[in-house]
């Protein structure tokens, strides 16, 4: 996202810059403080001033050192830039909803220069809208539509560039179909005019023609059949590796971009939009040269034979093409809301099945049922009302298309009558103008198959032309020794709404850290930020001197041991799911691992042990054990960082005092990192970190934080008179 505007002389003109003093931000704001829209107006900020221009007028003049803080307020489709200076709260400019994320950094970067610090914010996400035409930008790096990556046909030629071998040879059937196609009519011609309406035609002449049609016959279908087998195949091929490509794609993107989206939808696009592509090659694709060989070839054969008889046979055409070009955008909108329908279907039904518990314990199933079919009426409707469309206007485009063949009868029959043709070659005429509109009937389908596979490549490419985190990084592979230290740390989910600000904080090497707080202060965005699901917008978070951010992904996460609060298992049995964080353990590791977490007993009193399978999510086990098949799975993975978010929550009372026994001796050697609501389990902690406020409020053991009698003193009291 832009955040340094190129900025008109008119306006540069306003700004009065000292020798030292440099441009670090200018964005243009369109709304003023009465809500009315305006133009050639920006913020810019130098490393001393910051500058409103208004309507290219320069209004406001804040020097960087007078100010305290600067923030941003979302109001309803608007943000505010709020300047605190010397204790009193101004509201500086204000703007509208598509600028809320880009002064936000803007804020941020204020921020770092009321600091002292003059570090430059850098936005790395994407402009929502084109600069150039205004368009909105689908979650890319580039508008579609002004780069050269975007546009259906760049996209389609990226898809199939792999598959040249291939493409090659299916382009040498499509010919030879396409020639074998136009031979035929020349014998027709032959055979009428030289044996059977000539008197003096011999029976050889005829067998010899009726034995080349039949070759041309069988030779059609031999093309044909290889030429739709080959495409089949490529079809089934392309759809394939899509699939993988998606798959692989999907699990390396941010779990930001997963969260924006509906479960249903992204199994569409994985698993539908790429059956559609598919569909396209087997059915469109493999004859797509053919129709157009012949099409052209036709053209310049019935314009050689007679082109009186062929202009009328073109008169129809225009018609044809315009009525289809004119509906070209109806048909696309149409079919890509009839996808958007079918994603709620999907979402919907698989959010009811995830959930089946949830819908029947509150005896919701009615409930869902109407919801379910409310979303089956409108993607029934939205269907309906597109296959009706297309019922009424394709016969109205063949009976266009074939008024021409009367013409060409009519007015043919005469000049047979006149002498000025033989009967063959109005059979040939004829024959050819059958042909194309054969192929211009197929070519008014083709911008329905041709929309399937826009709206699919669209959805497809929103996926893979997504940025991944690091992706140009030159990678670290790095053994964690298990220091870890926070920076000037700021992160946020909505870059508008920051989670936790401004983190100053360094771990040890094997110290034990437990995080406490109010809920929705931080505390698993913290951890977040340490398992790197997520990346800072601002600061660093260094392992052992390392920027996490050059730390090789996968090498990294190896290392983690992490038990969640909302523990997941996958559909499988006890021992796959325990050894998932180590594939290549041994049994008898597996069997260690869930006796340090104490869960050896109870799969040992299962029907077949380590071998039970759990069932979806592990719904056949109770939360308990779940919990501490998650903390055998960390256990098993021997990492030198460990995370436990309410590892036990779920647990009895005696289960988790063996647990916490079992996690005592886990975290010796380890930098361990805990999140406990209920702060008794936190006592032994080396340190304790107090969130609050989106940032940290308190830091030190147990003993020295209640003797402050700070945040933390009063979450203890407040549990200890719970309980009490």
């Amino acid at each position: 996202m832009q955040l340094k505007y190129d900025l008109p002389k008119d306006i540069l003109a306003c700004i009065d810059l000292a020798d030292d003093e440099r441009i670090y931000y200018a964005v243009p704001y369109d709304v003023d403080s009465h809500g009315k829209w305006v133009s050639d107006s920006y913020l810019v900020v130098s490393t001393k001033n910051i500058w409103v221009i208004s309507e290219g007028k320069c209004t406001h003049t804040i020097k960087i050192a007078d100010c305290e803080k600067v923030t941003t307020e979302t109001q309803v489709n608007c943000g505010i830039l709020v300047v605190n200076k010397g204790g009193v709260e101004t509201r500086l400019i204000q703007y509208s909803a598509k600028h809320l994320s880009r002064f936000a950094y803007v804020a941020r970067g204020i921020n770092i220069l009321i600091s002292g610090r003059y570090e430059e914010v850098i936005s790395n996400e994407y402009e929502t809208t084109c600069p150039h035409c205004g368009r909105a930008i689908p979650g890319m790096k580039e508008c579609p539509h002004c780069s050269k990556t975007g546009g259906f046909a760049r996209n389609f030629i990226r898809i199939i560039k792999p598959y040249k071998k291939q493409i090659a040879g299916i382009f040498v059937l499509m010919i030879l179909a396409a020639v074998i196609t136009l031979l035929n009519p020349e014998v027709q011609k032959h055979l009428v005019d030289k044996v059977l309406t000539n008197g003096h035609g011999k029976l050889g002449t005829a067998l010899i023609c009726l034995a080349i049609m039949f070759i041309l016959s069988i030779g059609i279908v031999i093309v044909n059949v290889l030429k739709s087998y080959y495409s089949t195949v490529l079809g089934a091929t392309i759809a394939k590796d899509m699939r993988e490509q998606l798959f692989v794609k999907l699990q390396l993107l941010s779990l930001s971009f997963i969260n924006e989206r509906r479960p249903g939808e992204l199994m569409n696009r994985v698993v539908h939009d790429t059956v559609k592509i598919r569909d396209f090659m087997e059915r469109t694709f493999c004859n797509l040269f053919t129709v157009c060989f012949i099409f052209v070839c036709d053209v310049i054969f019935m314009l050689m034979l007679n082109v009186r008889l062929a202009l009328l046979a073109f008169i129809f055409v225009p018609v044809v093409v315009l009525i289809t070009y004119a509906f070209r955008k109806n048909i696309h909108r149409r079919f890509h809301l009839q996808y958007k329908k079918d994603d709620d279907v999907n979402s919907s039904l698989q959010d009811v099945i995830s959930g089946m518990r949830v819908v029947k314990s509150y005896g919701k199933e009615s409930t869902e049922e109407e919801k379910f079919n409310h979303l089956t009426d409108i993607y029934c409707g939205v269907q309906t009302r597109n296959e009706v469309f297309w019922a009424v206007f394709m016969p109205i485009v063949r009976f266009v298309v074939g008024a021409g063949v009367f013409l060409v009868i009519y007015f043919g029959g005469l000049d047979v009558i006149g002498g000025d043709m033989t009967v063959g070659e109005l059979i040939q005429f004829v024959t050819y103008t059958q042909l194309l509109y054969q192929y211009l009937d197929w070519m008014t389908m083709m911008p329905r198959d041709l929309t399937n596979l826009i709206s699919s490549l669209e959805r497809i490419n929103d996926i893979m032309v997504q940025q991944v985190v690091g992706e140009e990084r030159d990678y670290v592979e790095h053994d964690i020794d298990g220091e870890i230290d926070f920076k000037h740390a700021t992160f946020g989910y909505k870059s508008y709404e920051p989670v936790l600000w401004d983190l100053n904080l360094k771990i040890r090497r094997g110290e034990m850290i437990g995080i406490v707080g109010a809920s929705g202060t931080g505390k698993s965005t913290l951890i977040n930020l340490i398992m790197r699901l997520y990346e800072v917008d601002d600061g660093q978070v260094l392992i052992d001197g390392h920027d996490i951010k050059n730390i090789e992904p996968m090498k990294y996460h190896s290392q983690l041991g992490v038990v969640l609060q909302e523990t997941f298992l996958f559909s499988g049995t006890i021992l796959e799911n325990i050894r998932f964080s180590r594939p290549d353990a041994t049994y008898e590791e597996v069997i260690k691992a869930a006796k340090l977490a104490n869960a050896h007993d109870f799969i040992s009193c299962t029907p077949d042990g380590y071998n039970t399978y759990v069932g979806e999510k592990g719904h056949n086990l109770s939360g308990g054990e779940r919990q501490r098949i998650a903390i055998a799975r960390a256990i098993l993975n021997n990492p030198r960082i460990l995370i436990l978010d309410e590892a036990t929550a779920s647990l009895d009372t005696e289960s988790e005092f063996m647990i916490q026994k079992a996690i005592d001796n886990l975290t010796e050697g380890r930098t361990t990192f805990a999140i406990a609501h209920r702060l008794s389990t936190l006592q032994n902690a080396d340190r304790l970190i107090v969130i609050d406020g989106h940032s940290i409020a308190e830091v030190g053991s147990h003993a020295e934080l209640i003797e402050k009698k700070g945040i933390y003193y009063n979450l203890v009291m407040a549990q200890l008179e719970m309980q009490g």
